[in-house]
């Protein structure tokens, strides 16, 4: 009764819908990146042939990212999302990766752990109203001269090659990125933001100075000012941590880092926003 099947666009209502069920803040953009980042690793589950579930992939060479695992809600209990698990894991085997990761939330973490995924750390969703303070005059926008700079700096912090995701979210939003150099010319930072049905999702981020990476998060919150934000912060970062607190920003859920697989030599307290669940 279960058929697992590549996505396609035509996918997007349900996808919408499922999203919608699941309070998520995933675009219509946010899924159609899912596809063109990895067109053969994004998945539809029908029951007796009709779309009721999703599972996508995205490929970082030797690390493969699991989510939007989704089942419609009056179809779940049937073994849908085992099944697109099993799907998304047996993808990742097959293209030979080294490591699967995911974010889990507390009540998806037991079902990871029994599929031989750990812990590696816990991140927090803080959102709220961004404020309006202004853009420290230490940061600017970037340009596309500055992609080389911030594709290496990431790499070095979060030990993924996370070029084609940075590149993309560039490309879709080039007057969001902000980034933030030494006197002498050498990069300290950059972050990212993306648009949400719920509430604009800061990060990607990275930041090797707490100093540099409080500009950078305050340059992000003064573009989305009046507006609702999302930013989700690894719990390593304890200065980001401080610095959304004293924003007003509010903890919304947790997640968990988790992975089954060779370790990733990733530097957590550098990293001021996740991209959110959906690629690390």
């Amino acid at each position: 009764m279960i058929r697992i099947r590549l996505m396609r666009a035509e996918d997007l209502p349900t996808c919408m819908l499922l999203r919608e069920h699941a309070g998520f803040n995933q675009t219509e953009a946010d899924w159609r990146r899912f596809m063109a980042l990895q067109p053969d690793g994004c998945f539809v589950a029908e029951w007796e042939g009709r779309p009721v579930g999703t599972v996508t992939n995205c490929l970082f060479g030797p690390i493969g990212w699991i989510a939007m695992l989704l089942v419609h809600k009056q179809f779940r209990g049937r073994g849908i999302g085992t099944r697109l698990m099993q799907h998304a894991m047996e993808y990742l085997d097959q293209r030979g990766v080294a490591t699967m990761r995911l974010d889990a939330t507390p009540m998806g973490r037991p079902i990871y752990e029994k599929l031989g995924f750990v812990a590696e750390y816990g991140l927090v969703r803080m959102q709220g109203i961004a404020s309006a303070g202004g853009q420290p005059r230490s940061v600017r926008c970037a340009t596309s001269g500055d992609l080389g700079s911030i594709l290496h700096l990431d790499r070095q912090v979060t030990g993924t090659d996370r070029s084609r995701l940075i590149r993309r979210l560039y490309q879709e939003n080039p007057q969001v990125t902000r980034v933030i150099s030494a006197p002498g010319g050498q990069l300290l930072g950059y972050i990212t933001a993306r648009p949400g049905m719920q509430a604009t999702q800061i990060g990607p981020g990275v930041a090797v100075e707490a100093d540099a990476g409080r500009a950078l998060a305050d340059a992000a919150l003064a573009h989305c000012a009046g507006r609702p934000v999302f930013i989700d912060i690894p719990l390593d970062n304890r200065a980001a941590m401080r610095w959304a607190r004293d924003r007003g920003l509010e903890q919304q859920r947790p997640f968990t880092r988790m992975r089954r697989g060779a370790a990733v030599e990733n530097k957590p307290a550098l990293m001021w926003a996740s991209s959110g669940p959906e690629k690390g």
